[in-house]
C-alpha cells in the first residue's frame, strides 16, 4: 500500500499528540513562527541536530504531516517497517546520499510533501553547531521547494548522545524565515560541474549561517 505524503495516518497522529503533550509538559517546550511552514505545497525543514528528539520535536510543532529520514536498516524487520512507513519515514543509507534515499526525497517532494533534513549530518557531540555537509545543498538544489532554517534550544541538555535518559530541561523551537538561494539555483543552471559542487556546499553553508544566526526567543533556554 503506497501512501500519501501529505496525509496524516493513524500511527502519526498517535505519535504527533503524544510527543506533543511530553513535549510541552516535561519538557516546557515552546514553538516559535510555526506560521512561517507553508501551509501547502513541498517544504524543506532544515534543522540542527542535537537528540534523538529533534525529529518528533520538529514535526510536533506544525500540523502537517513531515517525512522524516530514517536508516534503511531499521525497514528490515516487518514491525518496524510497518510503523516507520506510516510516521512517512524515507530509508536511507548511513550517510543519507544514496539513489535510493534520494529519489525517495524527491518523491516526497514532487508531491507537496514536507521533508525534514538536518544539514549537520550527525548529532552534535559537544552542543556546538557543526560544519554542514555538501548533501543537503544537493537536496535543496534539485528542488524548488522553499527551504525553511530550524534552530532548536535545549535538546542537547535536555537528551544528547551521551545520556542514558532525558532530563527535564526546557526546551524551545524556532521555525525562521524561507531561505532565499534563487542566486544559486539559477547559477547551477548553466555553471560548470566543479562549480556545481562548490554551489553545493555554499547552499549548505548559507543553511548553517542562518541556524546559527537565529537567537531565542525572550523566554526560550
Amino acid at each position: 500500500m503506497k501512501l500519501d505524503p501529505r496525509r496524516t495516518t493513524w500511527v502519526y497522529e498517535i505519535v504527533w499528540w503524544s510527543s506533543n503533550l511530553i513535549f510541552r509538559i516535561f519538557f516546557r517546550c515552546r514553538y516559535f513562527h510555526t506560521e512561517r511552514v507553508p501551509a501547502t505545497g513541498p517544504v524543506i525543514l532544515a534543522s540542527n541536530h542535537a537528540s534523538y528528539m529533534d525529529p518528533p520535536l520538529v514535526g510536533s510543532g506544525i500540523r502537517r504531516p513531515v517525512n522524516y529520514l530514517a536508516r534503511d536498516t531499521l525497514f528490515r524487520y516487518q514491525l518496524f517497517n510497518f510503523f516507520m512507513k506510516r510516521l512517512h519515514c524515507v530509508p536511507v543509507d548511513r550517510e543519507g546520499a544514496g539513489a535510493a534515499g534520494l529519489k525517495g526525497i524527491f518523491d516526497r517532494l514532487s508531491v507537496g510533501g514536507v521533508i525534514l533534513l538536518f544539514p549537520e549530518g550527525t548529532r552534535t557531540a559537544d552542543g556546538k553547531l557543526l560544519p554542514a555537509r555538501a548533501g543537503v545543498g544537493l537536496t535543496v538544489i534539485k528542488s524548488d521547494a522553499p527551504v525553511i532554517p530550524i534552530r532548536i534550544f535545549g535538546t542537547f541538555e535536555a537528551y544528547n548522545r551521551h545520556s542514558w535518559l532525558p532530563r527535564p530541561h526546557r526546551i524551545a523551537i524556532k521555525y525562521g524565515k524561507p531561505l532565499d538561494i534563487s542566486d544559486l539555483r539559477e547559477e547551477v543552471k548553466t555553471c560548470s560541474k566543479p562549480r556545481v559542487k562548490q554551489i553545493y556546499q555554499e547552499v549548505a553553508n548559507r543553511l548553517m549561517r542562518e541556524i546559527a544566526a537565529m537567537k531565542p526567543e525572550h523566554d526560550a533556554p
